[in-house]
């Protein structure tokens, strides 16, 4: 039997991911999915890409939040989190000019960002 939360298909293409809306715990949007991060060796998706902001590309916001802090649900048709709009856009930005993943040191401060945030956030793979 398949919990009620779950879907009846097992996986999800990654362009049905893409655009769609993050919420934080009161229900209201604070991004938009842009990309998955996947992680080469594991196959397993660790980062999203998470937008804001901005009006026809321009002045958008990249940041990234773990994979593991989003829960898909039904009624707003996207994922909700338990990170606030704030606790993303403290996050340290994730592109660069000309980057797609930053330099040793700036994906450290990603995982220190995350490991270190109140709320009991969990540490990122």
């Amino acid at each position: 039997m398949i919990p009620q939360h779950a879907s009846p298909k097992p996986v999800i293409e990654s362009d049905r991911v893409e655009g769609t809306a993050v919420f934080d715990p009161q229900g209201h949007r604070i991004g938009t999915i842009k990309r998955l991060l996947i992680e080469k060796v594991s196959g397993r998706v660790v980062y999203v890409d998470v937008t804001f902001g901005g009006f026809l590309g321009l002045g958008v916001h990249h940041h990234t939040i773990p994979w593991e802090k989003l829960t898909y649900d039904t009624r707003l048709h996207g994922y909700r989190t338990d990170i606030t709009e704030e606790q993303v856009r403290g996050a340290p930005a994730f592109y660069g000019d000309d980057e797609v993943w930053p330099d040793k040191k700036r994906e450290q401060e990603l995982w220190d960002y995350w490991r270190d945030l109140p709320r009991g956030l969990s540490e990122p793979p």
